[in-house]
């Protein structure tokens, strides 16, 4: 065969990961709150786009709402008659340059009429204030300058050093120890190296750690958890040598090896069950309340109710849903007045940018409320009797149903939240895996964890189960399982063996 060279037209098709299209995957797997500030974001960058934050309900919330077993009442004229991004978005009703803007023009709120005006005992809004010349944009009432200011651990301590402590050598070392506080009130700090760095004597350093350990909070600045629980036991005059034996044996503790700590202690049976629960009113973390770390509030993402007719309406939380709108009187009058073909470019360019936005958001929105009703229909039987009557599922048994690709679901499903009467869960808690039954019938892993757990919790104080008794149950239950992945179970959802929980439920009769 000849080896030369010559000229080939081939046609194939490949998909191509165009702009639109990886904002739109990137769109779909962010959470609510990822959401609005990545919106927010496009809005700031992209000057034909507006927030629309009126008090109007989102179109798609009343449009898409679906019932099971039951039909959504059909929105009123008055409830559709102020369009948004989510209604005008499908490729029907895309805006172009000739459509009429959907931006609301608002006239000033506040204007020169006496109307207008907020008044209160002759005392006007513009003149609120002492001496009426004070004004709310005045900077010395800003909110700033209203709100609480929060006291760190690291600021009470340190007042507490300044108060107790004269000498100035001690108080760096105290500041310095203070430093390597942890957020659970412990030191961990090597204290050689520590003297070693601040160029002192390593006694010096303990005196000062002593007297940082009779500050408030009581067990503070301890080094491990046997200093900070005897700590705690000084200030209660309760540390006899007993007791300190005990501290000094925590891990017996921690097997509930009641005949050990006795022996250790040197003490009876009643003598040891009071020191334990005298232990186990202690503090082992005295930097807790000072904890100042944020507490992320969930925003569900879709809205479960009962209709009363033994079906479910879904819909999606509107008060989640960013709007926003094209200014399309904007667009015309900037068009208009654009001259060169930079301009022109430009602006044609973020008229698409802001259609594709709108038409991505709605496909989302659509995406995760059908995600949303198919997961509610497989599992009506979780949201009627609770965790025990949960099925398994698989994302491709959703991915079948609505006919989108098993990666489409895992993105709907990620860092979404669903609120239904039985709680709010992540719309990937009803995703389980399944365990075979002797009746031929599957049972969800989570299901059977919560099983697990009521046959524990419900057992004789007398009579414990051990896993293999937990085996013979479930298998007379119809749930065939091993005993090995019993334990494992166990140990996920933090039980402890049977010969611990004899010893802990001993300490409790």
């Amino acid at each position: 065969m000849a080896i030369s060279q010559r000229l080939e037209l081939r046609q194939s098709q490949s998909l191509v990961m165009t702009p639109q299209l990886q904002q739109a995957i990137k769109l779909l797997q962010l959470s609510n709150m990822d959401l609005a500030d990545y919106v927010q974001q496009e809005v700031e960058q992209n000057p034909l786009l507006d927030r629309d934050d009126g008090t109007g309900n989102s179109a798609l919330t009343n449009s898409e709402n679906t019932d099971l077993h039951s039909a959504a009442a059909a929105p009123s004229e008055s409830e559709t008659s102020q369009p948004d991004s989510l209604e005008l978005s499908n490729a029907e009703t895309l805006p172009d340059s000739n459509q009429a803007p959907l931006d609301n023009e608002f006239d000033n709120y506040y204007d020169s009429s006496p109307d207008n005006q907020w008044t209160e005992d002759s005392t006007s809004f513009s003149n609120w204030g002492p001496g009426g010349n004070t004004r709310f944009d005045d900077a010395s009432y800003s909110l700033e300058n209203r709100l609480k200011e929060t006291i760190t651990l690291r600021d009470h301590l340190r007042e507490q050093l300044n108060m107790e402590i004269d000498s100035p050598t001690k108080r760096l070392i105290g500041v310095h120890l203070i430093d390597q506080v942890n957020e659970s009130g412990y030191i961990k700090a090597n204290l050689e190296e520590l003297a070693e760095q601040l160029g002192c004597p390593l006694d010096l350093v303990k005196s000062v750690l002593s007297s940082l350990q009779e500050f408030d909070p009581v067990g503070i600045c301890a080094r491990d958890l046997a200093e900070c629980l005897a700590i705690q036991l000084k200030e209660k005059n309760r540390l006899d040598p007993a007791i300190q034996a005990l501290l000094d044996n925590l891990d017996l503790l921690a097997k509930r090896d009641l005949k050990g700590l006795r022996s250790v202690c040197g003490v009876d049976e009643e003598d040891i069950t009071e020191m334990v629960a005298e232990i186990r009113a202690l503090n082992p973390r005295p930097a807790a309340a000072f904890d100042t770390s944020d507490v992320e509030t969930l925003i569900p993402e879709v809205i479960i109710k009962s209709d009363n007719a033994g079906g479910w309406h879904i819909e999606l939380n509107s008060d989640a849903l960013p709007k926003v709108l094209i200014n399309n009187k904007y667009y015309g009058s900037i068009s208009d007045q654009a001259r060169s073909k930079e301009d022109k470019t430009y602006i044609s360019e973020q008229l698409q940018s802001a259609n594709w936005l709108i038409k991505a958001l709605h496909q989302r929105a659509t995406t995760v409320l059908k995600v949303a009703t198919e997961i509610v229909r497989q599992q009506d039987g979780f949201l009627q009797k609770g965790v025990q009557a949960l099925k398994p599922l698989t994302l491709k048994d959703i991915a079948e149903v609505i006919e989108m690709h098993e990666s489409t679901v895992s993105r709907v499903t990620s860092n979404k939240y669903m609120v239904t009467p039985r709680g709010t869960f992540e719309m990937k808690y009803f995703f389980t895996s399944s365990i075979a039954g002797d009746d031929g019938n599957a049972h969800s892993s989570e299901a059977v964890r919560d099983r697990i757990k009521r046959l524990i919790d419900d057992e004789d104080p007398k009579k414990i189960l051990s896993d293999d008794a937990l085996v013979t149950k479930l298998k007379a239950e119809g749930i065939d399982i091993a005993r090995r992945t019993i334990a494992k179970y166990r140990e996920a959802l933090g039980i402890p063996s049977s010969v611990q929980r004899r010893r802990e439920k001993k300490l409790t009769l």
